[in-house]
């Protein structure tokens, strides 16, 4: 259908790159289960060559989903067997292979001079890793996209001619990546029509377009390329990626909807999800939806000017395009407190979204009834924050058992943790600055090490006085950063909490290492 545009979804691959996003492959099967959901068409599940865990989260979704699966790979064979046997048990799978083709990636990553000595030399090589790549990951797939790394800020001949060589090779969909967000719309459009125009081949295969934010303009430039041609559109939920960001999902889903007057294009996607799907990807990711986010922040739908509600009440249509249902939001937020049981805790998490087993539920519960006590009312973002806590974290290397924090106006902050590592029991007191800084000292001198703290930060995630709390923290140990993420009733436990799960990720990535060598990555993880 000529007017059917499909939504490629790269959250857990392009979104999962946000600073301080990392998920594990436990949150990222959950967040894949509501892609599902969403009934997107594709799911860009990750980078299987980049790290063992990586693998494995792409491997367990593409065993368990039931969408197109696809997994990125550069331009190298080895990429490429690693990107097919991660999805090879998917009922539909796809390989997405890609090159930099701007003169900016040419000079940078490929200046050694086996690539060739002049740039004339060097994009003809460029050509041939493009073709070849093609060509390979044919052998094991028939839906292979290919995708012209920096498309954006490529001299347009010579795109064209990498496009051909693609589509020829069997590139069954030819992605534009304006990689840097450099694009403006005027100027994307027009590069996508040139393509249509100049590439003899294209009809052979689908235009996609994937834009970053880095000018604000990722939805704006994806709508541009929709008109001129793209079928494909690639994005995230919420926005999150690279830098500033990828093109936003629900944005790009929600105009085609309400301006089809303007846009007369289509998708697939389940727009009552929308909601839950942005909410889920927050609580697990730690990266909170600001207040004045479009589609699905908190004020979306909110009116506080007395001329606003005035009209509200006399007609939604007065100040409301769209109506808070079409996207899934709730019209009242259910209370669950500590005589609530564990049926009725499982039927609303199904409701948000989530898939729990008895196993997770169990753990769940005793969570749950523990900020039950603390707060007497556990509201629906309560409970998307302790699905994001330490629910899925399988090997926890190291568990708080207890703390207590001792303060005051004329006292010295003094913290005693009491720790479990690897089922043995150590106990440690020490002093701080404040309260944080002896909690974080106190656990460093129980573990015997000493992490750089390369940034700290604390947020209330739900409201009123008994809110959830939230830090956040990034250590940094031989040239690798981990971030860590706490959440509680309290703030200072939320933080010791943060700081543990930046360990723990870090002894999980020392013994994924031991148990497999990564090859190392000469080229950037995104597109």
């Amino acid at each position: 259908m000529k007017n059917q545009i499909i939504i490629f979804d790269t959250t857990l691959r392009d979104g999962e790159q946000s600073p301080g996003a990392s998920l594990n492959i436990y949150e990222k099967l959950e967040i894949a289960r509501q892609l599902e959901k969403l009934n997107v068409d594709i799911i860009e599940t990750g980078f299987p060559i980049s790290s063992p865990e990586q693998f494995e989260a792409v491997e367990r979704i593409a065993g368990e989903v039931d969408l197109v699966i696809a997994a990125l790979a550069r331009a190298k064979e080895i990429d490429i067997e690693t990107a097919y046997k991660a999805i090879r048990n998917a009922d539909r799978r796809r390989i997405h292979t890609f090159v930099g083709t701007s003169d900016h990636h040419i000079s940078g990553k490929f200046s050694d001079q086996r690539y060739g000595r002049s740039l004339a030399e060097k994009r003809e090589t460029v050509i041939k890793m493009s073709r070849d790549a093609v060509q390979y990951a044919k052998t094991f797939c028939d839906d292979v996209e290919f995708s012209a790394e920096d498309a954006g800020r490529t001299e347009i001949n010579y795109l064209c001619d990498v496009i051909e060589v693609a589509v020829e090779a069997g590139a069954t969909t030819i992605n534009i990546p304006d990689t840097t967000g450099y694009a403006l719309p005027e100027e994307l459009s027009a590069k996508i029509k040139a393509i249509r125009e100049k590439v003899n081949n294209i009809d052979r295969a689908i235009l996609s377009i994937h834009c970053h934010n880095d000018l604000g303009l990722a939805v704006a430039n994806s709508l541009a390329a929709v008109e001129a041609g793209a079928r494909q559109v690639e994005c995230t939920i919420n926005g999150i990626g690279e830098r500033a960001g990828n093109a936003s999902l629900e944005e790009i889903v929600m105009t085609l909807k309400v301006r089809k007057d303007f846009l007369d294009y289509q998708t697939n996607i389940n727009t009552k999800e929308i909601y839950n799907t942005s909410h889920m990807v927050s609580g697990l990711t730690g990266m909170i939806v600001q207040p004045n986010k479009a589609i699905v922040g908190g004020n979306a739908f909110a009116h506080e000017s007395g001329i606003h509600q005035d009209g509200m009440l006399k007609n939604r249509n007065t100040y409301e395009i769209m109506t808070p249902d079409e996207v899934g939001v709730p019209k009242t937020k259910m209370v669950l407190g500590r005589h609530s049981g564990r049926h009725g805790l499982k039927a609303r998490l199904t409701e948000l979204g989530y898939t729990v087993t008895e196993d997770d539920l169990k753990k769940l519960y005793a969570l749950f009834i523990e900020l039950a006590d603390k707060k007497k009312e556990v509201y629906d973002d309560d409970l998307r924050v302790l699905m994001g806590d330490e629910i899925y974290i399988e090997e926890s290397h190291v568990h708080l058992e207890q703390m207590q924090v001792h303060l005051g106006t004329n006292a010295i902050p003094t913290a005693t943790v009491s720790l479990k590592v690897n089922d043995h029991m150590i106990h440690e007191s020490a002093t701080g600055d404040g309260p944080v800084d002896a909690i974080f000292n106190s656990i460093d001198r129980a573990l015997n090490t000493k992490y750089k703290v390369e940034s700290y930060q604390v947020r209330s995630v739900t409201e009123g006085r008994q809110a959830m709390g939230e830090a956040l923290i990034r250590i940094r140990n031989e040239g690798k950063s981990f971030t860590g993420r706490g959440v509680s009733t309290d703030i200072i436990e939320a933080s010791a909490k943060a700081y543990l799960h930046a360990i723990n990720l870090l002894e999980i990535e020392k013994k994924a290492e031991q148990e497999k060598e990564v090859p190392e990555l000469e080229e950037e993880r995104q597109i």
